[in-house]
């Protein structure tokens, strides 16, 4: 590959990448916001962490929107459309001035934000096949981790020198200049199959076709489970890292940075560890490993022996774990679909985050002022994905 070829290939990956992170960094930056954000409406805590959960919802079910949008119209047209969807959602959350508006319009910018996660899974198996799609997938991650580096950090730093809906600006202009890459450098990768139907019998249909076959169930519901305590972790950790162990705004920042970068480098490795061993080998493993530190975790608290250490500790193998689990099942559930690779690739990204507003919905409804909600729920998620690798595999060799 020559230079200029490099040089291009390393723009649409980070392009792909920054798409797929886009929902990410929309939840990280705003997290160490939820007590000032509460404070300012004279809210609840609780309160602001259902805008948490209705942007999850958001997300799971526009990504059923924007499959066969995907599948009948090619890649980049209704990827633009969500891109400015999510820009205008993000400049009315800057001027909103009640929580209940402030919920619904997270919603409203998760809808937006889906149709680039969405997008970028699908073009990623369109261009590369399944072993080199977990490669990739991998180096998308890098992009995806960087995101609970930097959006906490960025999200404290406006905090300390400005105000919290300076947060919501900034994710406008982020979005301004992912759209202008779309335009200007993202190829399109399928020009869209205008035969298709978008009547909604058809298209239940092309989703039954795709989640019925068992490759796709299996591998869907394993990465779901998996990723649905991240998401547990994600909605818990700013009460139990600032209320409980009293971390300012600015150290919570760098405690997420710290459990973050495991996932960075596990992601990293995973494409050393291709080279030897298949994706379904690795993710089992790191399955296993991922509920060993859920149960860990919740054992640890409930004999009352936790401290900040052991938490962060457990929490980076437990993300560290997660760094083996996506990419590999998010490559072989996309992997036997061509012609449905958006419909596969939204209905994978549904039942994540289906499950993820599942368990975020769970952390808050069960809040009892302790650290036991976010762990439980954590243990719980990895068990489960846990028990249906190793039982489905048992299954098929007996």
């Amino acid at each position: 590959m020559n230079a200029v070829s490099r040089k291009k290939r390393f723009a649409i990956l980070l392009t792909l990448g920054l798409l797929a992170a886009i929902g990410p960094f929309s939840i990280d930056m705003y997290l160490p916001a939820f007590e000032t954000i509460a404070l300012n409406f004279e809210t609840t805590f609780e309160h602001i962490q259902l805008s948490l959960t209705s942007f999850f919802i958001g997300i799971a079910f526009g990504q059923l929107i924007y499959g066969p949008l995907l599948d009948k119209f090619g890649r980049k047209r209704p990827l633009l459309i969500g891109l400015v969807i999510y820009i205008v959602a993000s400049i009315l959350c800057a001027y909103t001035k009640e929580p209940n508006h402030l919920i619904f319009l997270r919603f409203m910018q998760a809808l937006g934000s889906c149709s680039g996660m969405v997008a970028s899974r699908a073009m990623v198996r369109d261009i590369f096949e399944p072993r080199e799609a977990a490669k990739v997938f991998s180096m998308l991650m890098l992009v995806i981790g960087i995101s609970p580096i930097v959006a906490p950090s960025v999200g404290a730093f406006v905090l300390t020198n400005f105000d919290w809906h300076i947060i919501f600006v900034i994710l406008a202009v982020l979005a301004l200049f992912i759209f202008l890459s779309v335009i200007f450098i993202l190829p399109e990768s399928y020009q869209g199959n205008k035969e298709m139907s978008l009547r909604p019998r058809a298209i239940i249909t092309d989703f039954w076709h795709v989640f019925r076959n068992p490759t796709f169930l299996l591998y869907a519901a394993v990465g779901g489970f998996a990723s649905s305590g991240l998401y547990a972790y994600l909605s818990g950790s700013p009460f139990v890292l600032q209320r409980l162990f009293g971390l300012s705004e600015a150290q919570y920042g760098a405690a997420f940075a710290l459990v973050a970068s495991s996932l960075i480098i596990a992601t990293q490795f995973n494409r050393i560890l291709l080279n030897r061993w298949d994706s379904a080998a690795i993710s089992k493993k790191a399955s296993v490993l991922q509920a060993s530190a859920g149960i860990l975790l919740v054992i640890i608290t409930l004999t009352g022996d936790m401290n900040l250490y052991i938490l962060l500790g457990l929490i980076c193998l437990f993300l560290c774990s997660q760094g083996f689990i996506f990419p590999n099942t998010s490559a072989l559930a996309l992997a036997p679909f061509g012609r449905l690779a958006g419909i596969a690739s939204a209905l994978l990204g549904c039942i994540q985050m289906a499950l993820g507003a599942l368990t975020s919905a769970s952390v808050s409804y069960f809040h009892n002022g302790s650290m036991v909600p976010m762990v439980a729920v954590m243990g719980a998620s990895a068990s489960i994905a846990c028990l249906i690798y190793l039982s489905v595999k048992r299954q098929s060799h007996t």
